[in-house]
């Protein structure tokens, strides 16, 4: 089985993966990092550069989990990348980070994170910046 995190260069971001590296230890389970782009990475913050990657790179290794880190940059959207990922690797966990919203931000949400939760077919962890571990 696996572990999905979605991964984004942010306090979230880094939030999310903290505690996707907790979950796969503690289960001793493969952890896949997807970081997506919708489009063009050099535009697109939420796109982790090669540097940042490698550190994550060094960090699973040094914690010695099995993992896959995926960039895909085909236009979908990052839920779409979870979950496709999730369902094609039979996921046991995916693991996404949550950051606070205005109450007019949470009306118009239409978010990842949200999509994520409500269309995911394996139990999904949020966590918040600060939160993990």
């Amino acid at each position: 089985m696996t572990i999905v995190v979605g991964y984004v260069p942010t306090p979230e971001g880094e939030a999310a993966l903290a505690q996707a590296i907790a979950e796969a230890r503690k289960s001793n389970t493969t952890l896949l990092v997807i970081n997506s782009s919708k489009g063009d990475a050099l535009v697109d913050n939420r796109y982790a550069q090669e540097s940042e990657m490698q550190g994550i790179e060094a960090r699973l290794a040094a914690h010695g989990i099995d993992h896959v880190i995926k960039q895909p940059v085909r236009g979908h959207d990052a839920a779409a990348e979870v979950l496709d990922a999730a369902e094609e690797h039979n996921a046991e966990l995916i693991v996404i980070g949550l950051r606070r919203r205005s109450p007019v931000g949470k009306l118009i949400m239409g978010s990842t994170s949200q999509r994520i939760l409500l269309e995911a077919d394996c139990p999904v962890l949020a966590v918040k910046a600060g939160m993990a571990g």
